[in-house]
């Protein structure tokens, strides 16, 4: 679900159109995600810098082929909807536009001052893809594990949705600023599982912080997991606690945000180098979840009481050791075909 909203916004269309795009383009954004964190040798030893000891140039180059053929297919159809478009101009033509209509509005301007080459534009869409889509979807099955752990507040959002939406309607985008208990849920989930465990920044000049002297080119890892955590700032950290993020009168939100400006709590970062994805990753995360959350039952294992290990594994990511498998069962259907 996630590929396909931020494919919308980028394409106006559907990532993938059969079953063998999907699992293509989900195994993609897994890939991407993989060789990314993978310990490259030739990156840190220097007699190894020529050698692919662990295949991982050969599979770099097939990533990049595969992608290619992806992007350069969409980019193509694209185009041709934008060249029928202009010849329908005079009749009506005008449509509305996506980021892809505007960044190769940006290539095709000879006079613009950001020149953009193809290969610009589909380096920027493998990063919304894969920056937005595995993220979104870490998130999201973290949030709903740790309901279907917390039965009792998987009741309390599904009442908090009823309320507010009712059951003749799926919730949309325009609903969650109504919703403080499941935007107090999604939050408690970026603090326990950041999907940016660790903020890596390189200081631009000589400073000194505190009592200590930084000189310019330090990288500074920032351990955001284990800031979420620190029981400096937060009571029983290791719990799973929504209502900490909402008033005392446990009717509205508190100020305390996820968007850097509470520095014990930063799952997108903070300043300048922020994660500039912060607001859609928020509205996909909460409509996604809440959908789910209003539409179905989710059951794991054979019993009520059955719950869900909730092991870590390492990764930029933080993903889950296990994935995710349980049964849904739908409430009713409201869900659209998407």
């Amino acid at each position: 679900m996630a590929n396909n909203v931020i494919s919308r916004m980028m394409m106006s269309r559907r990532c993938s159109d059969s079953e063998k795009e999907t699992d293509e383009v989900r195994s993609l954004v897994h890939e991407v995600a993989v060789l990314t964190k993978t310990f490259n040798l030739s990156d840190y030893i220097w007699l190894c810098r020529n050698l692919d000891l662990q295949g991982l140039k050969k599979r770099f180059e097939d990533l990049h082929v595969r992608f290619d053929n992806m992007t350069e297919k969409i980019m193509k159809e694209h185009e041709e909807v934008r060249r029928s478009k202009k010849k329908e101009k005079g009749e009506g033509g005008e449509r509305v536009k996506d980021l892809l209509d505007i960044l190769l509005d940006v290539a095709e301007d000879d006079k613009s001052e950001m020149k953009l080459s193809r290969e610009n534009i589909k380096a920027f869409i493998l990063d919304i893809f894969a920056a937005g889509t595995d993220t979104s979807a870490i998130t999201t099955e973290w949030a709903l594990a740790e309901l279907i752990n917390h039965p009792d507040m998987l009741r309390t959002a599904r009442e908090e949705i009823d309320s507010v939406v009712g059951k003749s309607r799926l919730v949309e985008e325009s609903d969650i600023q109504n919703l403080p208990y499941l935007q107090a849920i999604v939050k408690e989930t970026l603090r326990l599982h950041p999907t940016g465990p660790l903020i890596l920044r390189e200081s631009t000049e000589d400073c000194t912080i505190g009592e200590y002297d930084i000189p310019k080119g330090t990288r500074l890892f920032v351990n955001v997991w284990a800031i979420g955590r620190d029981p400096k700032h937060w009571e029983n950290p290791l719990e799973f606690r929504p209502n900490r993020f909402l008033t005392e009168e446990g009717t509205g939100k508190s100020q305390l945000d996820v968007r850097g400006q509470h520095f014990h709590l930063l799952p997108f970062g903070t300043g300048r180098r922020g994660c500039p994805g912060t607001t859609l990753a928020l509205q996909v995360v909460q409509t996604t979840l809440a959908s789910m959350i209003q539409c179905f039952e989710w059951n794991v294992g054979d019993g009520k009481n059955a719950t869900v290990d909730m092991t870590e594994a390492p990764g930029l990511t933080l993903p889950r050791a296990q994935p995710l498998l349980c049964k849904p069962v739908a409430r009713f259907n409201l869900l659209p075909m998407i």
